[in-house]
């Protein structure tokens, strides 16, 4: 149908209306505030034209409100024309595209009031008729008849419910609301200084004006675009909001000028209806009716604004004034001084109220704010439907960003913050989205509730503003405007959600979307006073909680079940599986439906959805499957078949019921019987664990047995029989886990201990590989006294090893360098495996344990939970081996190091240094040793364990240094000049360890060479200096047991200060040591064993050489006893 076609139609039934009304035919007119002469053509859109008919026929007097209510009655009709031919009916489509007509009967069909096609200026969003106030969103107007947009879902349509704002007790149209707007929205951007209005502009292309704020894109591009931007904008909101072109050049042109006449400060709708009843005319109307609807209208909003309810007197003050410009007279013979003398009465009421301290203390509010919070709410939600398209309403415009931008600034005005903003462009999209059933405009509406929602940085005033503007929903409890929104969204959502089986199976996007706004919502609709209210109404749905959303649960997976029981014969007729485990199957996949369609938005806010599904599919296939039970004798093939459907059935009950669990799970656990799977499987299984022990150990024990420690290949560097344990333990545990029968902890705790005692024996017999170290470290020769002599008697001759056993020494010879990295390498794999076995037994047993174990344990008494004992049996067993291959690790790293110093190169570094004279044997004749065995380690060992056998290696390097100043017996003296030598030779063992930048950090090395340094600082000391510390170090000698402890001591301690005196070149250390402690002149030396060396040796030896014998002990405490009176001596005499 043409559009204009639609407009004709309009106005001539606003006409025929119009001189019905006006000929005096009818008796009476009678609306909600009295009787009245004239209707405005907005009112005439809305009255039953069939009832006005009759009024004048049986001369009954003409109620507007009953007018109304009969208009919206027959809207939800066909357009009927009664003739003597027969009743027609007009199609809104071509009857020939729908095809030939139904054969069958059709349906009985609920009547009902509501079409959710929403128009732009009649969707009666808060119409002044009671009746009217249930018509929710309504085609009220001809001209938006188009094709009706397909509903989503299959379900049957449901209502909004009205959000409860004050009415308009002046009785303003839906019209008028538009109207006015649009008028504050002008005024509002024309005092901010965007210019509305040119006098030279002239509009264009008036024949498609109705359309061109709803055009495409395209079509826009190729008219002519008035140049200012604004302009353009603001003709697009005018044809969005369908105002005449005529209203808009008369509004625009008296707003510039009073916008010319005051300042931008203190502007509000009184002031602004004022302002244009002062300055326009009816000679600025095309007709005197038009003008005369646009006065009234006028008046009307002032009345609502300038109530005075509890002031009598000034009440009916304020109706003369208003009853004055009213009448004809205003108009025809009044004149304008007295225009003026009552628009200036009126002015001074408005500018008192204006003049009204802010209530809240908010920036720029006025007294309108509150009084006329109804007006302002129903002025700024149909500014925003303004931003549907009025061709296409479930898309919005092009420009609507731009548009809104422009609606913004009518929030100083109409009292709108951030916050009120987000909750009504909410509310508007909502109603948008049901009218339209478009998704897009849901996931809107979602957007900015949520935004509503989540700021928190509202002020305190502006929260007390917002409470402030109350609603009421049917009955006497008055709620926010926002909790008033969020209710009537819940409600709406909570009607389409009492069975979201039916109203989402095929959408569940839709379902997410409709359960996150309801959730959303929900929590600002459970305040105690709006339950209240729930609790008193008889609309069913209205809130969306807990308990109905258990209902839903129930009602869904009872039909579910249902379904699947119905088939289960039919499937076992054919013989695809036994009934049971039939049923177990088409259950468990029900139950993976609602964990991974619904469940996973349902939990989000109500946990207890997945428990009462669980119990109910539970208790439903636990009444089938106990009788079977019963009767199991052996482990037939039914068996094999039932009895692990019906454990992955009880495992996914497990992962629907856990969320629910927490703190609560014994208590809900209660209500579910378990299934007795296990006690029928768990001595099979347990037997079948134990079976596997001996096998592995065995296995195990022949792989170590046949292992050579050659790596695998370059990549894998680990040796073979490492890979065949944990091959041969990973296979067990796949075959435990692949015979998906329920465990228990008594399995899992066989398990454990058979990988426990498998990798612990094949760890024990790796260490037992390692050698005692201090079978490693040479003897410590004699201690002697330097002394100098011309005849050449001092012998190179060093101290003979100690005697090491055949076995020890084998044992020794055959740990090479190469077979110790790979021994590292192994443990080193093992380390990784036992992680990844572990993650791997983690993940298994979590698919497995919450079958019963977990799931069904009623223990009140238990200490640890099973969560927790779980992990703890977790812990003992793994971290035990992990502990195990550390310390492994370790000694190996240790045992390396010392092995290639004290060991491998034990003659050439240890014997060769600074021996005979430090010159002639200093450290770079030593390192090209170093460099290939370090090259040698590299290339073998593993790049994850390489720097800290490396640092193993530099470590032993530093104790063999130390080792020759202290205990390098007779060919080694050392003079101050020799100490800067050896100072240079430490820092090139340094730098060559840390490889320019490529090797040790530089810090790492610096700490673990302090003692080396330490060392060499005694020996750069004065005699009288290190005789007086060993003086002081000789009150608080003791023995030194721990080898490393004293190998890592400190410089204070009364053994270095003896051993620096031994190997220093100087006369006076020689004489000290000879009068004190009688030691032998190194030039004399000869025989290691002698009795006075041998003792001085026994007493002074490092715990790093030997270990202390009981003798030995009581030797020490000789030499103590002796090394104090000594001492005690210096003390008193000089020296």
């Amino acid at each position: 149908m043409d559009v204009s076609l639609l407009h004709q139609y309009r106005r001539d039934r606003r006409r025929l209306l119009s001189f019905l009304l006006s000929s005096g035919i009818i008796k009476e007119i009678r609306t909600s505030t009295g009787i009245v002469t004239s209707i405005s053509d907005a009112d005439l859109d809305f009255l039953s034209t069939d009832y006005v008919l009759d009024c004048i026929k049986s001369g009954a007097v003409l109620d507007v409100s009953t007018a109304i209510e009969k208009f919206h009655e027959a809207s939800a009709y066909p357009v009927m024309i009664h003739s003597k031919l027969g009743d027609s009916y007009f199609l809104l489509s071509d009857p020939s595209s729908a095809g030939s007509p139904p054969r069958r009967t059709p349906p009985p069909v609920m009547v009902s009031n509501t079409n959710h096609h929403v128009s732009r200026s009649a969707s009666a969003l808060h119409t002044s008729s009671p009746q009217a106030a249930d018509v929710r969103i309504e085609v009220n107007n001809v001209k938006d008849v188009g094709p009706a947009t397909p509903s989503l879902n299959s379900s049957k349509n449901i209502s909004i419910r009205p959000i409860g704002l004050p009415p308009i007790t002046a009785g303003l149209s839906d019209d008028g609301v538009q109207e006015l707007a649009y008028e504050i929205l002008l005024t509002s951007l024309t005092f901010s200084g965007i210019e509305v209005y040119k006098s030279d502009y002239k509009r264009k292309d008036k024949s498609s004006k109705f359309l061109r704020g709803s055009k495409s894109k395209r079509e826009r591009d190729i008219q002519e675009c008035p140049p200012d931007r604004h302009s353009k904008l603001l003709d697009t909101i005018r044809s969005q909001m369908q105002i005449s072109e005529a209203f808009d050049l008369c509004i625009r042109r008296r707003l510039m000028q009073i916008a010319s006449l005051r300042s931008c400060e203190g502007i509000d709708i009184p002031s602004v209806l004022l302002g244009l009843l002062n300055g326009i005319y009816v000679t600025y109307f095309p007709s005197e009716k038009s003008y005369m609807q646009w006065k009234n209208r006028q008046v009307q909003v002032l009345e609502e604004l300038l109530s005075f309810a509890n002031d009598k007197i000034k009440q009916r003050e304020m109706r003369t004034l208003f009853a004055r410009i009213y009448s004809m007279e205003w108009d025809s013979t009044m004149s304008p001084s007295e225009r003026t003398e009552v628009l200036s009465a009126v002015e001074r009421v408005v500018s008192a109220l204006s003049s009204i301290p802010p209530r809240f203390g908010i920036p720029d509010e006025s007294y309108y704010w509150s009084s006329g919070y109804h007006v302002n709410i129903r002025l700024y939600e149909k500014l925003l439907f303004g931003l549907f398209d009025i061709l296409e309403e479930g898309q919005l415009i092009e420009e609507a960003d731009d548009v809104l931008k422009l609606i913004k600034s009518t929030w100083s005005i109409l009292g709108i913050n951030q916050q009120l903003h987000y909750a009504l462009f909410g509310w508007v999209l909502f109603q948008q989205f049901v009218g339209t059933n478009e998704p897009v405009l849901l996931d809107y509406a979602l957007v900015q509730l949520q935004k509503f929602f989540s700021e928190d940085n509202i002020e305190k005033n502006e929260e007390e503003y917002m409470e402030s503007l109350l609603c009421s929903i049917d009955t006497p409890t008055k709620l926010s405007l926002t909790q008033s929104i969020c209710l009537s969204i819940s409600t709406w959502c909570d009607n389409k959600l009492q069975d979201y089986h039916l109203n989402f199976s095929q959408n569940p996007d839709l379902f997410r979307m409709t359960l996150m706004l309801a959730f959303t919502v929900e929590h600002f609709c459970t305040d105690e006073h709006v339950e209240n209210t729930l609790a008193d109404s008889e609309a069913q749905g209205t809130k969306m909680d807990f308990k109905k959303l258990t209902n839903y649960v129930r009602r869904s997976i009872q039909a579910a079940c249902q379904r699947a029981a119905s088939t289960m014969d039919i499937d076992s007729e054919l013989g695809r599986t036994y009934p049971l485990a039939q049923l177990a199957n088409k259950l468990r996949l029900i139950t993976e439906r609602e964990l991974n369609v619904f469940c996973p938005v349902l939990r989000q806010w109500d946990p207890t959805a997945g428990r009462d599904s669980a119990i109910i599919l539970h208790q439903y296939f636990g009444e089938r499957l106990k009788p079977f039970l019963e009767g199991i004798t052996s482990l037939s093939e039914e068996v094999r078949s039932v009895l692990p459907a019906a454990d992955m059935l009880n495992r996914n009950l497990t992962q629907l019921l856990s969320s629910t669990y927490n703190t609560n799970g014994v208590g809900y656990s209660q209500q579910l019987q378990h299934y007795q799977i296990g006690e029928v499987c768990k001595p099979l299984v347990l037997d079948w664990i134990i079976d596997q022990q001996a096998h592995i150990l065995e296995w195990a024990g022949r792989a170590f047995e046949l292992e050579d420690w050659e790596p695998l290949s370059h990549q894998q560097r680990q040796a073979a029989s490492a890979v065949e344990v944990f091959r041969i333990t990973e296979e067990t545990v796949d075959q435990l886990f692949g015979l998906n029968l329920p465990m228990d902890k008594t399995h899992l705790q066989a398990l454990l201990s058979v990988i426990f005692h498998t990798l612990d024996m094949y760890l024990v017999k790796v260490v037992n590989l390692l050698v005692e170290k201090h079978h490693l470290y040479p003897a410590t020769p004699p201690l002697t006294r330097y002394e100098e002599t011309i005849l050449q008697v001092m012998k190179k001759k060093l101290v003979s090893n100690m005697h090491i056993e055949v076995e020890i020494t084998d044992k020794l010879n055959r740990l090479t360098i190469s077979k110790l990295c790979v021994i590292l390498n192994t443990l080193q794999y093992m380390q990784r495996q036992i992680g990844a076995l572990e993650d791997g037994i983690k993940n298994s047993w979590a698919l497995v344990q919450p079958s019963e174990y977990k799931q069904f344990c009623t223990s009140e008494d238990s200490k640890l939970t099973d969560e927790e004992s779980i992990r703890e049996l977790f812990a003992a067993t793994f971290d035990c081996i992990k502990d195990t291959a550390s310390i492994a690790i370790k000694k190996f790293r240790e045992f390396t190091g010392a092995k290639v110093v004290f060991w491998d190169l034990r003659d050439s570094f240890l014997f060769h240094l600074y021996s005979g004279s430090v010159e002639g044997a200093g450290m770079d004749s030593v390192l090209h040793y170093f460099d290939t065995v370090l090259n040698q380690v590299c290339g073998l060992i593993d790049e994850s364990t390489r720097d800290p056998i490396v640092l193993s290696i530099f470590k032993a390097s530093l104790e063999g240094f130390v080792w020759v100043l202290l205990d390098g017996g007779p060919s080694r003296a050392f003079s101050l000049s020799d100490i800067t030598v050896m100072e240079d030779d430490l820092k090139i063992l340094k730098d060559f360890f840390i490889a320019d930048g490529e090797g040790l950090p530089r810090s790492l090395a610096e700490k673990e060479a302090s003692f080396a340094h330490q060392v060499l600082n005694l020996f750069t000391l004065q005699t009288e200096s290190l005789v007086q510390m060993l003086m002081t170090a000789s009150k608080h000698i003791a023995v030194i047991k721990d080898r490393e402890k004293h190998r890592n001591g400190y410089q204070g301690d009364a053994h270095t200060f003896i051993r620096v005196l031994c190997h220093k070149k100087d006369r006076e250390a020689s004489k000290f040591l000879k009068r004190q402690y009688e030691l032998p002149a190194s030039s004399e030396y000869e025989d290691p064993t002698s009795d006075k060396s041998q003792f001085a040796t026994d007493l002074l030896k490092r715990s790093a050489s030997v270990r202390w014998s009981g003798s030995g002990q009581g030797n020490l405490n000789s030499f103590k006893q002796k090394l104090q009176r000594a001492t005690s001596e210096i003390r008193h005499t000089a020296w």
